[in-house]
């Protein structure tokens, strides 16, 4: 087994606390939101694992860990059987962020709008030092703008005379510039409209292929990932409570919040099956519910899910984190 990301028990915390003398007049404490609680997996090279669950489940505070936006409160992130966290504040820092790149999920937000396409994706390879030669450095911005289906003329627009989509396919541009190993994908087809969305797909597949790349995709589109991802995390308030590899989660869901994802995606050939559509909301995560954290919205949740975390146990090669699995109640 050839992995080249792995994560162990990876934990973060934010202090959202009110202004100090405000705590004081009102008397009262600290207040502390755990975004990532002890979330483990593993990715294999030239894999996709993609991790799905609604918005405010720490998807997107996972992918920020991976690539050291965030400093982790606990836990630790191996990349290449080396500590993100301790390479990143070492000599080799640099040659780490090569090897790792992140696209994120609004292009409209994350490209510089004073910037023509040559400076975008041109950027990391001045700032890394791989090219300082300008006609070379236009040559490398062409070929990028060309493997992800853009035209190399298109280098000297701005971003605000290009669609949704195209400005996305600058991204990935942008993020391939370094060559990297790893790219963690942050939603980065959730502002497309469906038709673009596959193209985009379509191109990061293609991308894979070619280069070997290891994603992880970020999601809350079933769909998209099903499209995509070889292995599917399922998390929910900052924990993982299933992951296992997409054909046994579409066809074999174990916990009740997977089965509850998957029965509201459309049922486009209406087979009349069973379905149980996402009840309730999901629960302030400043006062998350006691034991199992989903037991106020699950049907088959009993004394001890109320009062008892359950771990995340590997059940015939998927894993999850459920007592009613683990007791054999469904």
């Amino acid at each position: 087994m050839n992995v080249l990301v792995e994560v162990r028990e990876l934990v973060k915390t934010f202090d959202v606390s009110a202004p100090w003398l405000n705590r004081v007049i009102e008397r009262k404490p600290r207040q502390q939101v755990h975004a990532v609680d002890g979330v483990s997996f593993s990715i294999e090279r030239g894999t996709t694992l993609a991790l799905v669950g609604e918005s405010g489940c720490g998807k997107s505070t996972v992918a920020r860990l991976l690539v050291g936006l965030h400093a982790p409160t606990a836990g630790e992130v191996h990349f290449g059987h080396k500590n993100i966290a301790l390479t990143l504040a070492s000599q080799d820092a640099a040659a780490l962020r090569r090897r790792m790149q992140m696209i994120f999920q609004d292009p409209f937000a994350s490209l510089n709008p004073r910037w023509k396409v040559h400076q975008i994706v041109g950027e990391p390879l001045t700032e890394h030092g791989l090219i300082t030669d300008r006609a070379r450095l236009l040559a490398k911005v062409g070929e990028l703008l060309q493997s992800v289906g853009l035209a190399s003329v298109d280098m000297e627009k701005f971003p605000h005379q290009f669609s949704g989509g195209q400005r996305q396919r600058i991204s990935i541009a942008r993020a391939l510039a370094t060559e990297p190993e790893f790219l963690v994908c942050d939603e980065p087809t959730s502002a497309l409209d469906v038709s673009v969305q596959a193209q985009v797909l379509n191109i990061m597949k293609d991308l894979q292929r070619s280069r070997g790349l290891t994603y992880l995709f970020i999601s809350h589109n079933l769909a998209v990932v099903r499209h995509v991802s070889d292995q599917v995390g399922v998390m929910y308030l900052g924990r993982v409570v299933e992951l296992a590899p997409k054909a046994e989660i579409f066809a074999r869901p174990r916990h009740p919040y997977t089965r509850m994802l998957l029965d509201a995606i459309p049922d486009i050939a209406m087979s009349g099956r069973a379905r149980t559509p996402v009840q309730g909301e999901v629960p302030n995560p400043l006062s998350p519910p006691s034991g199992c954290s989903f037991h106020p919205r699950c049907p088959h949740a009993n004394e001890r899910c109320q009062a008892e975390r359950p771990a995340l146990l590997s059940l015939n090669g998927i894993q999850v984190a459920c007592h009613a699995v683990a007791e054999g109640r469904i």
